[in-house]
């Protein structure tokens, strides 16, 4: 019997600002829940690095502020948990929304991650790289981090977000992140340049593995009323710096 996997839709979509591709993730989870849009993958990568914060983070102890307001990089707070990471170029964020009534293997926590990373895994072994589950939601390869994932749960569907770093930027991780107190028993006392990786693979053919991994092959586009919740959810939420430092 071939092993159980999601299977979504593709929306290839990046936007320009940080802001815009965390609230257009949201976005597609509230039409998901609405029924308005089925399971879906969305493919972005961030053209200029940021900082994303898990929702219960606090910034103090998560980011170098003050090497970030230096050399201008935008610092934010994404709806999903999680750890802090640097996005930009490099890393390719694949974000997996799932409607919970036709995916009972997702309705618990620790179950939705093996549900969904175990195809990412095995895409990756077809060609060549042993990537593993390490920890609860990371990726590892060599047991070097190359993907972190996240979520944000609701009743009807679930949003599901990952790295796939491909080209890390160790000089700004070392500058604009701070060294976590909060570390995955495998991390160790390893800093970030000697705990994260990176996939043996272009962007393209990382991509190639998503779309393989979640039978992705029919493509799709982002509707109006969820590019207009993006933008509403933009100004009212990810752009203000009460949301940003909330904890």
């Amino acid at each position: 019997m071939d092993p159980v996997a999601p299977r979504a839709e593709l929306l290839r979509l990046t936007r320009e600002e940080p802001s815009e591709n965390l609230a257009l993730d949201e976005a597609l989870l509230e039409s998901v829940c609405a029924g308005t849009r089925g399971d879906t993958v969305r493919l972005w990568e961030s053209p200029a690095p940021f900082v994303v914060m898990g929702i219960s983070q606090h910034i103090a102890e998560e980011v170098n502020e003050s090497f970030c307001a230096l050399d201008g990089i935008p610092v934010r707070r994404r709806c999903s948990a999680g750890g802090c990471v640097l996005q930009g170029p490099g890393s390719l964020n694949f974000s997996l929304v799932l409607g919970l009534h036709d995916h009972p293997e997702a309705q618990s926590l620790h179950a939705s991650y093996r549900y969904i990373l175990e195809p990412l895994c095995r895409a990756f072994a077809a060609r060549g790289a042993m990537v593993e589950i390490a920890g609860l939601s990371d990726l590892a390869l060599a047991r070097r981090k190359v993907s972190g994932n996240a979520q944000r749960r609701k009743r009807e569907a679930i949003l599901h977000h990952g790295t796939l770093l491909y080209k890390p930027d160790y000089e700004g991780m070392a500058r604009w992140l701070a060294e976590p107190a909060e570390r995955p028993a495998y991390r160790g006392r390893r800093r970030h340049k000697a705990f994260v990786g990176a996939l043996p693979f272009s962007r393209e053919e990382i991509e190639d593995a998503v779309i393989e991994a979640y039978g992705a092959e029919q493509e799709s586009e982002a509707l109006p009323s969820e590019l207009d919740l993006m933008r509403a959810l933009t100004a009212s939420k990810y752009e203000l710096e009460t949301w940003t430092r909330r904890r």
